[in-house]
């Protein structure tokens, strides 16, 4: 996109760039394309983009619910496919790649090399399963729980995990991810995070925070993890933040929603 003749003479649209952005990480038929420099210009703002999907899931939950009259798991399993869906699979490949590129014993380079490559390992498989079931398993906790909004909570939260990683990382670069790195600043990161963790408390109060609080610690532990063994990260490793992101928010509501 980047490279796109297209886009040399554009000039930056802040509507343009959001619509740009919804575009690039949903199948949402806005079919709104900007230059990758000015649609990342306004990555603080992609939880806040992903509040609206997760609003999608919990009406798609309540429907299965209150309407189909199906199960908590049988819901959770529904949402979680929903929130795959719409999404485009999109971060799916960065859990898969991440996790083969850790599995692999070498130098950064050589771990980089595999996490660039197109064939998928039994690690990969493997780290897939146990975050998509995991995942799972939480949206089915915070449903026997009545949490619905939690569904929103999560989905809004697993990009303020991504966020946190991309702050705290170096880019490899070329790349794509690179420019999400690049534009992920303390002033705009800690914008967006205050902003989502009010919106989360307005939601779900304490529980609600202690869901942000879950997001921003997978993207610590994703930004630990990508250091010590590609030193630089790119949009796998903030993929598998994302997805990472959502579970622990999940993981922290749930224990939460035990105590309060």
């Amino acid at each position: 996109m980047e490279n796109d003749d297209y886009f040399e003479d554009e000039e930056f649209s802040p509507m343009k760039s959001i619509l740009g952005l919804l575009t690039f990480s949903t199948i949402l038929p806005i079919n709104v394309f900007t230059s990758i420099e000015y649609m990342t210009k306004l990555t603080w703002i992609w939880p806040l983009l992903h509040l609206f999907v997760g609003i999608l899931a919990a009406i798609c939950g309540y429907v299965s619910m209150e309407f189909l009259h199906l199960n908590s798991f049988f819901t959770a399993t529904i949402v979680y496919g929903f929130l795959m869906l719409i999404t485009g699979y999109n971060h799916l490949d960065g859990v898969m790649d991440m996790a083969d590129g850790v599995m692999v014993h070498g130098e950064p380079e050589k771990k980089i090399m595999v996490m660039k490559d197109s064939s998928v390992g039994a690690g990969a498989m493997a780290t897939l399963f146990i975050v998509a079931s995991i995942t799972v398993a939480g949206i089915y906790n915070i449903l026997d729980y009545h949490f619905i909004l939690g569904i929103i909570i999560c989905e809004m939260a697993s990009k303020t995990s991504l966020l946190t990683t991309a702050l705290l990382s170096k880019p490899l670069t070329p790349g794509i991810g690179s420019y999400f790195i690049n534009e992920t600043n303390p002033a705009n990161y800690f914008a967006s995070t205050f902003i989502v963790a009010v919106i989360a408390y307005l939601l779900g109060g304490y529980v609600g925070i202690c869901g942000v609080v879950g997001a921003m610690v997978s993207g610590i532990i994703i930004a630990i993890i990508a250091k010590r063994n590609f030193v630089l990260a790119n949009g796998d490793v903030l993929g598998m933040s994302n997805e990472v992101g959502r579970l622990l928010s999940l993981l922290f509501m749930a224990i939460a929603l035990f105590f309060f």
